[in-house]
């Protein structure tokens, strides 16, 4: 089989979940752009409608009252894993969604169910409309999104390496306060009633603490091309 019959074969879905910094963006980026992918940042779909609530001024301690306007943002996500965008109605909020601001209420938002219901209809078709396939990452992409993908990895690391690679993201934070905020994240991530932070049984899970950039890159990119040529 040549190179251009293999490239012309199935679509091939690859799921990457874990908690935050595990390197799972960057990974699932270069992953994407070396074979050919698109690329989806699920993440960014729930601080792009956070932003929306934050900007409009909605009572993020009312589930109901995110509940009612879920619906309502349009967001837009461009999967060119060497440029991927996000508009929300149209303004590009690929900036705004990262302030400390939306990501201490991305967990609250994400929790209530309407607002999975609407992001995970939006990641379904961008899966199923990704003509080569497609990364997508997040945290609930192998169990609950798509649980038919080809290939799931649960990227892990070490809470003191994460809050390493968070805080060395974010100019001038302090690593204990990066610790306790993960740490905090991922338990209100895990135990939400839907669609929790969780891997799925049929994953391959892939610990990075000890790894490189590179290595883990690599060891993604090996596991997605073994699936490839199986299928």
């Amino acid at each position: 089989m040549e190179n251009g019959a293999a490239r012309t074969a199935q679509p091939v879905i690859v799921a990457i979940d874990g908690p935050s910094g595990t390197g799972k963006s960057s990974t699932s980026k270069a992953v994407a752009a070396q074979l050919g992918l698109s690329y989806l940042d699920t993440g960014a779909q729930y601080r792009a409608i956070t932003w929306w609530m934050v900007t409009n001024g909605i009572d993020l301690e009312d589930p109901s009252a995110i509940a009612a306007v879920a619906g309502k943002p349009e967001i837009v996500s461009g999967t060119d894993p060497a440029h991927p965008t996000i508009t929300v109605d149209g303004v590009d909020v690929a900036g705004p969604i990262r302030t400390q601001e939306v990501t201490s209420k991305v967990s609250a938002v994400s929790a209530v169910p309407e607002v999975r219901s609407r992001i995970t209809e939006l990641q379904r078709s961008l899966a199923s409309s990704a003509e080569a396939g497609i990364v997508v990452e997040g945290r609930d992409i192998g169990t609950t999104v798509l649980p038919d993908a080809d290939l799931k990895i649960f990227l892990t690391a070490s809470p003191e390496a994460r809050a390493a690679r968070r805080s060395g993201e974010l100019k001038g934070a302090d690593v204990h306060a990066t610790r306790e905020a993960l740490i905090k994240r991922d338990a209100a991530d895990s135990s939400r009633k839907t669609s929790p932070l969780a891997k799925a049984g049929d994953a391959v899970e892939v610990d990075t603490t000890e790894l490189t950039l590179a290595q883990v890159i690599e060891c993604v990119v090996t596991l997605v091309e073994e699936k490839r040529a199986a299928k």
